[in-house]
């Protein structure tokens, strides 16, 4: 090994290096010697002859000149030297650049035989089927940096052997990992999701030990190495989610079949289950159809490791956001309960969710201790109050915008199906001590039965709906925790504030086309009214004290619905008394009544007057409350005797046919227009409010002095007036009562003596 050693180092140049080295110095080492001993020999000589010399001028030259001779010599040794010096230095030199391209020689030929070796391993592992062993072939890494054109060549090797083993990854990954996949073209149903089949290659012997095959766990790990892994197990979770996981959660029909099979290996097929009939699955039903799909996958492909971590964690951290998100919108969310009693139930859900996700922990799907799916399923409160209020808002909407017409009696004795609630500890404590000291809390006075009571009248069907529902939100508000019932509570206000937008929008046509809807809407803004006083107070001690302290009370929103009641009901008003006024500008002024059309003219806005009067009192009837009908009628009664009245006291000349025909004409409105009030179906029980007219006409004994006056001689005029005590004058001014004697009576003395009496 010595003469190999000395061989290499001897042809690359280091020993003539060395053995220069050693000339040079003893060169050197020799003209020093030289040196001193010519200068020891000149001093012995001088010191020998220098008595002799004494004064002898001549011989100091001649040794003045040997010593300059001497002076030359050492300069020319000495410079010959140095040229030997630079030579040396020059050979050395080059001796040490031919030395390290030897040496890069050396160290190329040592990584191409590894290379070789190399791949000689490599081709016989992926032979072999030693995946893991073919993927860890890296011979450039170390000197990849070169830029040596057989460098290139040999990475374009490398290159092309990686690309092989990829293909070949890929080759074996499709026959372990097989998907049998409906066509694209078909649509997202039940029937198309009965084709999805996955199977799982074992590849195995029988004497392998439970879990993924080893070419199974050699292709996965090799892909890894390579880092083509990702992208395998990202495309394969997009396939598990979109054709197996998130159909078992959305179909309950649906389900999962593991079988083994010997050619095959393990297959997982899904399946319909014909006895289900469930519109949604629950979640127990869920979370096994996950955990027979996940678990499979675990024993058989996904408990391997790659790197720190198994592959169950990739698989879970790409998969387990969406398939909790759908597991919560197609699950969780319909199985939150519709009512509070079942609250309590919902534990088992809570309890189940905890045992799926600590299954999933065991296999490493997950990481870390809290999902959404779980504190989804733990704020169950929170989601109850939110789907309660979505469902209340939603169905309230659907009573504001259904029809108004289909109508219920409500009567005086009428009461809200209030819930029993427990009375509070205080009031419980004063009933308590009121009861031991023997006190009554009662006045000996006492208030009628019918005190604060709606009157008779009819609201919509769906009002009175709207109320229960209300009351319903009210009573699942009590024993809730303080932000359910928060929830609740504000979910009832938003309902009454939702119909104040709602209903007068919605249905604004018809409540100005129809005096009916008019009616029925002003009666349910006063049912709703009424019961919003007390609303409040009756769940306010069962709410929590963050709402009972401060804002459990309906009191304030009674104004606005009153307003809003009225409005409506006016409005209606103002369209029948233009209506009203309309027909009887047909008239034409009631002059000229000789005129045989100008009578008929007016005799038919007469008529159509009463017949409209007729046709509200029949609308109204039984609808409105009685005082609120006697007001409305009397009120557009009024209307169109007043306009009457008007017509005939702006005019000049009524002569004694005229005066007949005013009279007639007027008569219908003085017989017929008590019979428009007819609150009540029962006949017999409107005649008292027909006899009451005065009170809810204003003008009716103006109008019925004035038709007297029409057919009056003067005397009975004056006898009327009876010097301003009369029942004219109590209806008329003096100067209205002789602008009508001048009007129907010629000027004679007798008119002249009349007008004087009219004071």
């Amino acid at each position: 090994m010595a003469s190999f050693v000395t061989e290499v180092l001897a042809s690359s140049g280091k020993l003539e290096k060395e053995d220069l080295s050693c000339k040079i110095s003893k060169l050197s080492r020799k003209v020093e010697d030289t040196k001193e001993e010519v200068c020891e020999m000149i001093n012995k000589k001088y010191n020998d002859f220098l008595p002799s010399l004494q004064g002898s001028e001549e011989l100091m030259l001649q040794v003045d000149e040997v010593s300059k001779e001497m002076d030359v010599l050492t300069n020319c040794i000495e410079t010959e030297v140095q040229q030997n010096v630079h030579v040396a230095v020059a050979e050395y030199a080059k001796l040490k650049q031919q030395l390290e391209k030897n040496t890069v020689i050396i160290t190329m030929l040592g990584h191409l035989k590894e290379f070789h070796s190399a791949m000689e391993e490599s081709n016989k592992a992926l032979q072999d089927k030693k995946y893991v062993a073919k993927a860890t072939v890296d011979s450039l890494k170390s000197w990849k940096t070169s830029q040596l054109p057989l460098l290139s060549a040999l990475s374009s090797e490398l290159t092309m052997q990686r690309e092989n083993l990829i293909y070949h990854l890929g080759d074996e990954w499709k026959r372990l990992v097989i998907w049998r996949l409906p066509s694209s073209k078909e649509p997202a149903d039940l029937k198309s999701f009965l084709k999805v089949e996955l199977n799982l290659s074992h590849s195995c012997s029988k004497d392998e030990e439970p879990g993924p095959p080893a070419v199974l766990c050699s292709v996965l790990q090799a892909l890894a190495i390579q880092g083509d892994l990702q992208h395998k197990i990202k495309l394969f979770s997009q396939v598990l989610l979109k054709n197996m996981l998130k159909p078992l959660v959305m179909f309950p029909s649906l389900s999962v079949r593991v079988t083994e099979q010997q050619e095959k290996g393990t297959v997982l097929a899904l399946q319909s289950l014909e006895e289900s009939q469930e519109e949604r699955s629950t979640p127990s039903q869920v979370y096994s159809k996950l955990l027979l799909v996940l678990t499979t996958l675990h024993s058989h492909l996904l408990d391997v490791s790659i790197g720190d971590k198994k592959l169950s964690a990739i698989m879970g951290e790409l998969i387990w956001e969406e398939i909790s998100r759908c597991i919560i919108h197609e699950c969780l969310l319909y199985s939150i309960p519709n009512n509070s009693s079942q609250l309590d139930k919902y534990s088992t859900v809570i309890k189940e969710t905890e045992e799926f996700e600590k299954s999933l922990k065991e296999m490493e799907y997950l990481q870390g201790d809290s999902t959404d799916l779980l504190k989804y399923s733990q704020d169950v409160n929170c989601h109850f109050a939110r789907k309660k209020c979505k469902d209340v808002i939603v169905a309230a909407r659907k009573l504001m915008t259904s029809e108004m017409h289909n109508t219920v009696k409500i009567t005086p004795d009428y009461k809200l199906r209030l819930p029993k609630l427990p009375a509070p500890a205080s009031e419980q404590k004063v009933m308590q001590e009121s009861r031991k000291d023997g006190v009554t809390m009662e006045n000996s006075k006492q208030l009628s039965a019918w005190s604060l009571c709606l009157p008779a009248c009819r609201i919509s069907e769906s009002v009175q709906q709207l109320m229960e529902l209300a009351l319903n939100t009210l009573c699942e508000s009590v024993g809730s925790s303080t932000q359910c019932a928060l929830q609740l509570f504000f979910t009832v206000r938003n309902v009454f504030q939702l119909f104040d937008d709602v209903v007068p929008t919605y249905h604004k046509e018809n409540l100005l086309k129809f005096p009916h809807l008019a009616a029925i809407q002003h009666n349910n803004c006063m049912y709703l009214a009424h019961h919003l006083l007390t609303l409040g107070h009756h769940f306010r001690a069962h709410l929590p004290p963050l709402i009972s302290e401060g804002v459990s009370t309906f009191v304030d929103m009674v104004p606005g619905f009153r307003k809003l009641g009225a409005q409506c009901f006016l409005a209606q008003m103002h369209v029948q008394r233009a209506e009203l006024l309309e027909r009887l500008s047909t008239a034409h002024n009631f002059c000229n009544l000789d005129d045989e059309d100008n009578y008929i003219a007016a005799n038919k806005a007469v008529r159509q007057v009463i017949h409209q009067l007729k046709q509200l009192g029949t609308v109204w009837q039984d609808v409105l409350p009685v005082g609120i009908y006697c007001k409305a009628m009397g009120n557009l009664l009024n209307t169109a005797i007043t306009e009457v009245i008007a017509k005939i006291m702006m005019l000049e000349d009524i002569s004694s046919e005229d005066g007949e025909h005013l009279h007639t004409l007027c008569q219908p409105l003085i017989e017929e227009g008590p019979l428009v009030f007819i609150p009540l179906a029962e006949e017999n029980k409107n005649r008292k409010y027909q006899e009451e007219v005065p009170l809810y006409v204003r003008k009716w004994s103006t109008f019925k002095e004035l038709v007297i006056v029409l057919r009056a001689n003067l005397q009975e005029i004056v006898d009327r007036w009876a010097d301003g005590k009369g029942p004219l004058a109590v209806e008329f001014s003096s100067s209205e009562v002789k602008n009508l004697i001048r009007a129907l009576f010629q000027n004679t003395e007798r008119r002249a003596v009349a007008l004087t009496k009219i004071k």
